[in-house]
């Protein structure tokens, strides 16, 4: 039985080419549920966020996993509140570096959650 790519490897390095591979992998039903209400989102988000920061991820190694997530859902997921498509335009106008910032800020939100 092969193994599913993980964002986090088990030398606990980050391979954020794999966003997109796990976020895939998440059955229609349990994205729905995550994305329906932007409190669950959060909620998730802090959840992740944890186990992140368990794995001794720093603030910016979590920002960049962060960026990637918002980017595979800006290309691949319809907003599902008002929250999240105000998140998606933002995304969407905003250069790289406005990204990255965002990307730091929602860390922040989700850790407040």
């Amino acid at each position: 039985m092969s193994e599913s790519p993980h964002i986090i490897d088990k030398e606990e390095q980050i391979d954020t080419s794999k966003v997109g591979d796990t976020i895939s992998r998440i059955d229609a039903p349990k994205k729905d549920e995550i994305l329906r209400n932007f409190d669950s989102f959060k909620s998730y988000l802090n959840r992740r966020i944890a186990l992140g920061e368990s794995l001794g991820l720093s603030e910016e190694q979590l920002a960049q996993v962060a960026e990637k997530v918002a980017d595979y859902l800006a290309e691949h997921e319809d907003p599902r509140n008002a929250e999240e498509n105000l998140l998606q335009e933002l995304w969407k106008v905003g250069d790289q570096e406005e990204r990255h910032k965002l990307a730091h800020m929602l860390v922040k939100l989700a850790q407040q959650s």
